[in-house]
């Protein structure tokens, strides 16, 4: 597919396009449905197929009315399995998984809640092309996802589920002229922005949930964008913009996350949403949670757009994050750092906190999203709670790090009753193994790798796998894009590259005081130190790091 910054218009239709052949391919099963597994992909994928049909994307009628037929089938199908009994504990709701049969399955919360603004989008853009019988379950199904109380609750929290709570008070307020109801959104649309605006995203790069927000809010914006409330809209979508674009390099999202899918780390495959407002990476062929990117577009701020497209400078970007502390009683505040150049990321949190499912992804190294099936993120840690081999997002509490410019160090201070190996990721690229060090070139941008113990590699199609035990450990990576390698006398030769950062290794020191000692390229000299009773404490240049240019 085209790279070239095509219009949002064309990239938004690429997405419909790809999506509906994708589905047009699928036969359909017994219950006139493709997938059991999640009733979602087929709302979405029949949204997609209709669209395109009623574009006139498909070149004869005849292809044109079966999709159309299809994709009715398939939306008619998703619709009638709503729980539509007012007494019932899940009134409103829909099955998630469709097994053994989709009349048997149980409802769950999770659609409803993400699909529900989403369908009351789509049946006032595509009303006029439907069937009657169609138009009919719509309705029907709106108006029991308005009289459903699932979200109808109060601000808590001010995370994905409250957003999507927020933005259907307002969308149903304004379809059924439920003037309370339009009210209680209106409440806690401006709640939700002061606390946003006041103590920063506690979703830390959230995905997919961040793009929940989007949807939710850019589905307000269409069907409840009432002058009354269509500037806090407007407000909202510009922020979460804004916060996109200054955690964005060409598809990547960098830094620290709060939590992710695996389908994102540590390779992003969410990509569509970036690709429409951004365009500056090239579409994969497969691509993870569609979801409505295809049909929703609201314009980040275009300075913040333009610069994250275009960097041609390192930029630094330091965010303060308010959370409720893990008892529920108090406050912590996390300090997010990253330093995104033109070819590469590094950043990360300097804080461990104990977030849902132990998904907190502590730092890494980000590189551009390309067509290959391949990861783009590089770091390490030390296995928690719910880890498994082939899921490298559950990190344990025993590492401490220093995310600074194009550098991270991370001690690993495991205890005995821990096992004493540390994981790491890395992309394919040209990469030499020396004693306890890797040396790399990744799409002409150099990562240097230091530990503290013996490691062992696993070189597989998408990346590599480091593996390396003993305890205390240790890390420092460090990246050099290729105009500064240039400056450093390296050229293009990865050996010339090894043979340079050979000569200016890390200093690690273990015992009572764990410690790294690290002088980058830069000329900064990096200090990490940890003991058990104090903590740790890290130096830049031999003084404690400056707080104050933290904000949310």
């Amino acid at each position: 597919m085209s790279t070239a910054m095509s219009s949002f218009e064309q990239r938004r239709k690429e997405i419909v396009r790809h999506m509906a052949l994708r589905a047009v391919q699928l036969p359909l099963n017994e219950y006139e449905i493709w997938f059991d597994r999640d009733i979602r992909d087929n709302y979405y994928y029949a949204s997609y197929l209709l669209a395109f049909a009623v574009d006139n994307g498909f070149s004869s009628e005849s292809e044109r009315e079966a999709a159309l037929r299809k994709a009715e089938a398939v939306l008619l199908a998703v619709l009638k399995v709503q729980d539509r009994d007012p007494a019932s504990g899940t009134y409103g709701h829909f099955p998630l998984q469709l097994r053994p049969s989709p009349q048997e399955a149980r409802p769950h919360p999770l659609p409803a809640e993400l699909m529900g603004s989403l369908m009351a989008y789509f049946y006032q853009t595509y009303r006029p092309h439907l069937s009657e019988a169609l138009q009919s379950a719509f309705e029907t199904a709106l108006y029991h996802l308005y009289r459903s109380p699932y979200y109808k609750k109060e601000l808590r929290d001010f995370n994905h589920h409250e957003a999507k709570y927020t933005a259907a008070k307002l969308i149903f307020g304004h379809l059924y002229d439920d003037r309370q109801l339009l009210e209680d959104g209106r409440r806690s649309l401006r709640l939700t922005l002061e606390r946003l605006e006041a103590r920063g995203m506690s979703e830390y790069g959230c995905l997919p949930w961040f793009w929940h927000w989007v949807q939710a809010f850019s589905c307000a914006k269409r069907l409840a964008g009432l002058p009354a409330v269509r500037d806090d809209l407007d407000r909202m979508l510009q922020w979460l913009w804004k916060e996109r674009c200054a955690f964005y390099l060409k598809g990547a999202w960098v830094g620290a996350r709060s939590r992710s899918w695996p389908h994102d780390i540590p390779r992003d495959s969410n990509v569509a949403f970036d690709y429409v407002q951004f365009g500056d990476f090239p579409l994969p062929d497969d691509f993870a949670r569609t979801e409505y990117a295809g049909f929703l577009f609201d314009e980040a701020p275009e300075r913040e757009r333009r610069a994250a497209a275009n960097r041609s400078v390192p930029a630094e970007v330091m965010k303060l994050i308010a959370k409720k502390d893990e008892a529920g009683t108090g406050e912590k505040l996390l300090h997010s750092y990253a330093y995104i150049t033109p070819s590469y990321a590094v950043g990360g949190v300097w804080e461990r906190f104990d977030e849902f499912d132990n998904e907190q992804h502590r730092w890494d190294v980000a590189f551009p999203v390309t067509n290959r099936p391949a990861v783009n993120h590089a770091y390490f840690f030390h296995p928690g709670n719910m880890y498994s081999a082939g899921d490298l997002r559950h990190q344990s509490k025993y590492m401490e790090i220093v995310p600074y410019r194009n550098a991270v160090l991370a001690l690993y201070p495991i205890p005995p009753e821990q096992d004493d190996e540390i994981v790491g990721v890395l992309p394919p690229g040209e990469w030499i193994q020396q004693p306890r060090a890797l040396f790399g070139r990744v799409d002409g941008v150099y990562v240097s790798v230091y530990l503290m113990q013996d490691c062992e590699l696993e070189e597989r199609s998408d990346r590599i796998a480091v593996f390396s035990k003993g305890r205390p450990n240790a890390a420092v990576v460090e990246v050099i894009g290729a105009g500064e390698g240039r400056e450093l006398g390296i050229g293009d030769d990865v050996r010339a590259f090894a043979a340079h950062m050979r000569a200016k290794p890390p200093l690690f020191s273990s015992g009572a005081t764990l410690q790294i000692d690290y002088v980058t390229c830069h000329g900064d000299r990096l200090t990490l130190q940890y003991r058990q009773q104090e903590g740790p404490q890290a130096l830049l240049n031999g003084r404690p790091f400056d707080w104050s240019k933290y904000a949310p």
